[in-house]
């Protein structure tokens, strides 16, 4: 399978520290692969690096594009959607307004309303909420706008960051069963960064450990999650 992405050498660093060491890794075109890995293990750096947000060194090429060294709102206009850590929900806009904010890159403005419909096919919850403002949203919902401002980008590839952090657990089963409605019916692919492992490799096509800035396993999501010594060793279930 072709991949959207292909990252070779990748390093990062925060100022002269440098958290990532030279990582490999690919995502299939309508795959989905998920980082797995301890608290700083360099997940969260590894999609940042991806988006132009920290600096970085070594090869990102999207599409066929090389994107490395591009500016964050560049990649964006490419087609990648980033949904970080903590949701990045804009919490004194409406839920509406945060969905337009989604959309703010494009330029096909007349199709946007109907995005929104669309996104509501997936979040039924948010068109309830429109004109509530975003921070009285629950924590589930909060997470829900923040992957469906996602979408108003119509991306390729989403970029997400511990989208079961702080939910219950209901909500996580409810969220994670949406993305792969989403990446079935869309065709975008995602990467996933998760401390969930079991929900992650149940959604994931192909899984990466890493480890202290290194990539210490790699492999089909399936073959990781069966191994009961890979999830004794790295996985905590």
């Amino acid at each position: 399978m072709s991949a959207v992405l292909e990252v070779k050498r990748l390093k990062a660093y925060y100022g002269a520290i440098e958290v990532l060491h030279g990582i490999d890794f690919k995502l299939p075109v309508g795959g989905v692969a998920t980082l797995l890995g301890a608290n700083g293990a360099g997940k969260t750096t590894t999609l940042r690096a991806l988006c132009g947000m920290v600096r970085a060194s070594g090869d990102i090429v999207f599409e066929g594009r090389a994107i490395g060294g591009r500016s964050t709102e560049e990649i964006a206009r490419l087609g990648v959607a980033h949904v970080p850590e903590g949701r990045g929900t804009f919490t004194s806009l409406t839920v509406e307004e945060n969905l337009r904010l989604g959309a703010i890159t494009r330029k096909d403005r007349r199709a946007v309303a109907g995005d929104i419909e669309r996104c509501f096919s997936y979040f039924p919850i948010l068109k309830r909420r429109l004109q509530q403002q975003a921070g009285l949203l629950s924590g589930g919902e909060q997470q829900m706008l923040a992957v469906a401002r996602a979408l108003m980008l119509r991306p390729r590839m989403m970029l997400l960051d511990e989208p079961s952090f702080g939910l219950a657990p209901l909500v996580v089963r409810e969220l994670f069963q949406i993305l792969a409605a989403i990446n079935r019916a869309e065709k975008v692919s995602m990467l996933i960064v998760e401390q969930n492992a079991s929900l992650a490799l149940e959604l994931a096509d192909e899984a990466y450990l890493l480890e202290t800035g290194n990539i210490v396993l790699s492999g089909p999501a399936k073959a990781i999650s069966a191994d009961e010594s890979v999830r004794q060793s790295y996985l905590g279930y």
